[in-house]
């Protein structure tokens, strides 16, 4: 769509993105590191969802959430690496407005879905340990679609809002983004019209899709905390933790980065430090994943060693 269809207002017809530096001799160094995390990121999320398709052990609620929580992961590197990856290449890395909204939207879809998918995943720990009885029922086939389907609702809703609040800003110059993907709040600091109905719905919209979800993960722990520690044998409580170790690692890498990212918009000029929680959130996070559902997981770890050796799983 171009630029004009958005009511005429804006005069930027394509954004400059800076991507991760400015310095030449550092890109060629820079496009191989970046090019090996994207492909790691990707062949290890596809392993994951590979041994959780072929291992029947895994036929379970929680990696019926992890396979969900890979491909989303997959989108997120594939939404921004890739275009990044051009831009190393490139003499002056350019993307066109409509490239610059769609990239906006396809990032918090899927970022958003991860938010409160994440939150999925605790409530089927909590349901899991707190009520082993009604899990089953609680936690069948048709609920775990439905949660899905929640998350993707939410976060479509989420992502729509900031785009079209976006879409109708005038840019008139300067156009170029101090960052190597199109967000929110570097795309404000260049709006020549007043962005505080944006930062109002990014508030709002951080408090639904960061907040909400980092509350009810906390309440669910705590109650995972409290029935952990009413388990007499120390084998016991060593298993049960164990199956929530690993998603409070993620929670803390994906909340931590996120909440740094999008808290700081008191802060007027964009820097490197910015660029640094970029790459946490875009490709350390969706890397690391594969790798702390696999680390500490025996049931993983073999079906994994199956997938790659080709043998079948036993009967």
């Amino acid at each position: 769509m171009e630029p004009g269809a958005w009511g005429n207002r804006t005069t930027v017809t394509e954004f400059i993105l800076l991507g991760l530096t400015e310095n030449i001799r550092l890109k060629p160094i820079l496009f191989p590191v970046f090019l090996l995390a994207y492909v790691v990121t990707v062949g290890g999320n596809i392993s994951i969802l590979a041994a959780i398709f072929v291992e029947p052990k895994l036929h379970i609620p929680m990696y019926y959430f992890l396979g969900n929580l890979s491909l989303l992961d997959i989108g997120c590197i594939t939404v921004t690496v890739p275009p990044m990856l051009v831009c190393l290449l490139a003499h002056q890395c350019r993307v066109t407005y409509a490239g610059c909204i769609s990239q906006l939207f396809f990032f918090h879809l899927l970022a958003g879905v991860d938010c409160h998918l994440l939150t999925a995943m605790a409530y089927d720990r909590y349901l899991a340990i707190c009520q082993p009885l009604t899990y089953s029922t609680r936690m069948s086939r048709e609920v775990q679609g439905a949660l899905v389907g929640i998350c993707c609702t939410v976060s479509l809703i989420n992502a729509l809002t900031h785009t079209v609040a976006v879409s109708v800003l005038h840019f008139c110059g300067p156009n170029v983004v101090n960052h190597f993907y199109c967000d929110l709040p570097p795309l404000f600091q260049l709006s020549c019209s007043s962005i505080h109905l944006n930062g109002q719905l990014l508030f709002v919209g951080a408090t639904f899709m960061g907040v909400v979800p980092m509350i009810l993960i906390s309440v669910s722990y705590a109650h995972v905390a409290a029935a952990v520690l009413r388990i007499r044998s120390a084998e016991g409580r060593k298993k049960a933790f164990s199956t929530c170790g690993s998603h409070l690692t993620v929670v803390c890498i994906f909340y931590g980065t996120g909440f740094f990212s999008y808290m700081r918009l008191g802060s007027v000029s964009a820097s490197d430090k910015d660029k640094g929680i970029g790459i946490l959130n875009t490709i350390l996070s969706p890397m690391l994943n594969p790798v702390i559902y696999s680390l500490r997981n025996p049931d993983v770890q073999g079906a994994l060693k199956r997938v790659l050796t080709g043998k079948r799983p036993p009967t």
